[in-house]
């Protein structure tokens, strides 16, 4: 059985779902968008702010489950334009180090609340 994994120091679900759940040694976090948990707003429309919003919410997640951004083996990236994905890869890779995750980057139509990003992950204990 799984165990969800929620804390206040990221966004509360905006659905029926966890922020994370924890399967054995793996921990599977929701898509995170850039909504500050204290307000449930965005604090910025700015691309790379957003960016740094989504990967402090995953840290945050990551951190409840007694993790790092090290655990992280796979994400899948969401944006609503692709013209922006140089921009999230330099936030997204000041939070990482090699070996770095395995990933995807796909631009999507329309994201939840109109964000410009949204970053979900895969993390393993070790």
């Amino acid at each position: 059985m799984y165990e969800a994994i929620n804390t206040n120091q990221a966004p509360e679900a905006i659905g029926p779902y966890s922020q994370a759940v924890g399967l054995g040694n793996l921990i599977y976090i929701s898509g995170q968008i850039p909504l500050n948990p204290s307000t449930m707003k965005f604090e910025s429309a700015n691309v790379e702010e957003q960016t740094k919003q989504v990967m402090n919410n995953i840290g945050a997640i990551l951190s409840e489950a007694g993790l790092t951004y090290k655990h992280i083996v796979k994400t899948n990236i969401y944006l609503d334009s692709m013209d922006d994905f140089a921009t999230v890869n330099d936030v997204y890779a000041s939070y990482l180090s090699e070996p770095y995750p395995a990933r995807a980057a796909i631009e999507v139509s329309k994201l939840p609340k109109d964000a410009k990003v949204e970053i979900e992950a895969v993390a393993v204990k070790s």
